[in-house]
């Protein structure tokens, strides 16, 4: 397994940690559907997030919220209604985005954003 993928599954893990700290209950974690993916399914009340992982050394040049491009957020909402369509949710949904800045003595710092792309289901 390569540094980047290391990385980004320690990300998703300290997301998944965070979320269910805030009360979130995990549906699913790297959930992949042919050209489908999604980091994290999560319910929260009555609404099913689809949470966005993004992973920076603190001090990038760019910010995790940086790469939640529209070419990005084209992809999730495909996934997400992909999603959608083979689990029957019929609740309310959100795509939210979890950034993930950490540093060489290991903390992190968690940024939640919520309704990180706006779908217009």
């Amino acid at each position: 397994m390569g540094k980047t993928v290391e990385l980004g599954a320690a990300g998703e893990r300290v997301a998944v940690e965070w979320l269910r700290a805030a009360g979130f209950v995990i549906m699913d974690t790297n959930w992949r559907a042919g050209r489908y993916e999604l980091d994290i399914v999560a319910n929260s009340g009555d609404i099913v997030h689809f949470v966005e992982v993004k992973l920076r050394k603190a001090g990038s040049l760019t910010a995790p919220e940086d790469a939640m491009t529209p070419v990005k957020c084209r992809a999730l909402l495909k996934a997400a209604n992909f999603y959608i369509e083979q689990h029957g949710i019929t609740s309310d949904c959100r795509i939210d985005m979890i950034a993930v800045e950490y540093d060489d003595e290991g903390e992190t710092v968690v940024r939640y954003i919520p309704d990180a792309v706006t779908p217009g289901w």
